[in-house]
Protein backbone atom coordinates (compact mmCIF):
# COMPACT_ATOMS: atom_id res chain seq x y z
CA UNK A 1 0.00 0.00 0.00
CA UNK A 2 1.67 3.28 -1.06
CA UNK A 3 1.62 6.18 1.07
CA UNK A 4 -1.18 7.94 -0.50
CA UNK A 5 -3.72 5.08 -0.05
CA UNK A 6 -3.04 4.75 3.50
CA UNK A 7 -3.68 8.63 3.84
CA UNK A 8 -6.78 8.12 2.02
CA UNK A 9 -7.92 5.24 4.18
CA UNK A 10 -7.36 7.13 7.11
CA UNK A 11 -9.09 10.04 6.16
CA UNK A 12 -11.86 7.45 5.24
CA UNK A 13 -12.12 6.06 8.48
CA UNK A 14 -11.53 9.20 10.83
CA UNK A 15 -14.72 10.93 8.34
CA UNK A 16 -16.96 8.04 9.33
CA UNK A 17 -15.89 7.97 13.12
CA UNK A 18 -16.27 11.99 13.03
CA UNK A 19 -12.53 12.42 14.35
CA UNK A 20 -10.15 15.22 12.43
CA UNK A 21 -8.23 14.03 9.54
CA UNK A 22 -4.49 13.33 10.17
CA UNK A 23 -2.00 15.57 7.97
CA UNK A 24 -1.33 15.20 4.43
CA UNK A 25 2.09 12.96 3.90
CA UNK A 26 4.65 15.66 3.22
CA UNK A 27 3.36 18.48 5.23
CA UNK A 28 5.54 18.55 8.09
CA UNK A 29 8.79 17.34 7.02
CA UNK A 30 10.65 20.95 7.07
CA UNK A 31 9.52 21.18 10.63
CA UNK A 32 10.94 17.74 11.17
CA UNK A 33 14.46 18.49 9.69
CA UNK A 34 14.57 21.42 11.46
CA UNK A 35 14.17 19.52 15.03
CA UNK A 36 16.20 17.23 13.95
CA UNK A 37 18.97 19.53 13.60
CA UNK A 38 18.64 21.56 16.31
CA UNK A 39 18.67 18.67 18.14
CA UNK A 40 22.34 17.65 17.07
CA UNK A 41 23.56 20.99 17.29
CA UNK A 42 22.61 21.37 21.04
CA UNK A 43 23.70 17.54 21.40
CA UNK A 44 26.77 18.61 20.29
CA UNK A 45 26.95 21.44 22.83
CA UNK A 46 26.66 19.42 25.47
CA UNK A 47 29.05 17.32 24.53
CA UNK A 48 31.61 20.03 24.90
CA UNK A 49 32.10 19.72 21.04
CA UNK A 50 31.18 22.91 18.77
CA UNK A 51 27.95 23.53 16.53
CA UNK A 52 30.00 23.22 13.60
CA UNK A 53 27.87 24.95 10.48
CA UNK A 54 27.45 25.38 6.71
CA UNK A 55 30.74 27.87 6.44
CA UNK A 56 33.16 25.63 8.61
CA UNK A 57 32.40 22.84 6.71
CA UNK A 58 32.71 24.76 3.64
CA UNK A 59 36.10 26.22 4.56
CA UNK A 60 37.46 22.69 5.89
CA UNK A 61 36.84 21.50 2.47
CA UNK A 62 38.28 24.19 0.20
CA UNK A 63 41.32 23.95 3.23
CA UNK A 64 41.59 20.52 2.10
CA UNK A 65 41.87 20.66 -1.68
CA UNK A 66 43.92 23.41 -1.51
CA UNK A 67 47.31 21.86 -1.26
CA UNK A 68 45.75 19.17 -4.36
CA UNK A 69 45.74 22.56 -6.34
CA UNK A 70 49.30 23.40 -5.37
CA UNK A 71 50.91 19.82 -6.13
Amino acid sequence: MSITQQYLLDTYRARQLGEPAPPAPGTRDRQVVGEWRDRRRFRAVLAGRPAHGRVRRALRRWRSLWPRALG
